[in-house]
């Protein structure tokens, strides 16, 4: 369950203006919103690898609702997609031909049709230079069974309907397959709080109807609003607001993690 943006803006007034502190309007607020919804978005993964220790070191919590490790992966499910991508002759490789933002490669399937039977084969990730030496030798070169793969930054022939985009992932595949099915991460969407102007001079009237929720599990919600009022206390310069916040972020961390 996504979290609600409006609630979040009205609460995070509330407590800037509990002593008439100042005012953070509705384009500051989704310029904050967006970078801190990233800042907890990223912050899994480094968190996720902390548990995993203590999962090798069977220091991990494995009861139902209290394992740590399970907690984060399920709040990555939301961006966990299969991301379409579509083979261009020209570059020789297969490039992302479809939002949503591509944030992390998971699991590469290379598809191979036409013959009897079909293969679908786990691809195997390796950088450039080793492709190169790799499928250059007789011995160890790719099959259809262990197909390699490696990705790249280059210059892209536009496939339609997409513009032109000069830097954009490629990934390439030996032996070349007929399609790849591709495991990703994207990107969360920039949340929105949306308005219309009302009668008053400086009203801002919430139109739900264009407005972007949080992609961030609802679980996420009091950590969002304490990471804003953080951002918030340096826009309207109360380091008051910056301390409690910052003091409320470290006290959340430390339950968690201890």
């Amino acid at each position: 369950m996504a979290i609600n943006i409006d609630q979040v803006y009205k609460t995070v007034l509330l407590i800037i203006n509990k002593e008439q502190r100042g005012y953070i309007t509705p384009q500051e607020f989704n310029y904050i919103a967006d970078q801190v919804q990233y800042q907890i978005f990223e912050s899994y993964f480094p968190d996720g690898n902390q548990v995993n220790r203590l999962n090798q070191n069977n220091q991990q919590n494995d009861t139902e609702f209290f394992n740590m490790f399970k907690d984060i992966s399920y709040k990555l499910y939301p961006f966990e997609k299969e991301i379409a991508f579509t083979y261009v002759t020209a570059n020789d490789g297969f490039i992302q031909t479809a939002p949503p933002e591509l944030y992390k490669i998971g699991e590469v399937l290379s598809n191979y049709t036409g013959i009897n039977p079909n293969i679908g084969s786990i691809t195997q990730y390796t950088n450039k230079s080793d492709f190169n030496k790799i499928t250059r030798s007789k011995l160890t070169a790719p099959t259809q069974k262990h197909p390699l793969f490696f990705t790249t930054s280059a210059v892209i022939t536009p496939v339609a309907p997409n513009p032109a985009t000069p830097n954009q992932l490629l990934i390439r595949v030996s032996p070349t397959p007929n399609s790849i099915t591709v495991n990703g991460l994207t990107a969360p969407t920039s949340p929105q709080w949306n308005f219309t102007v009302g009668t008053t001079l400086g009203q801002y009237i919430y139109d739900g109807s264009s407005s972007v929720n949080f992609e961030l599990d609802i679980s996420e919600k009091t950590l969002v609003i304490i990471e804003i009022l953080k951002y918030c206390g340096i826009v309207i310069r109360d380091p008051q607001i910056v301390q409690m916040a910052a003091q409320e972020a470290q006290q959340m961390e430390t339950n968690e993690k201890s």
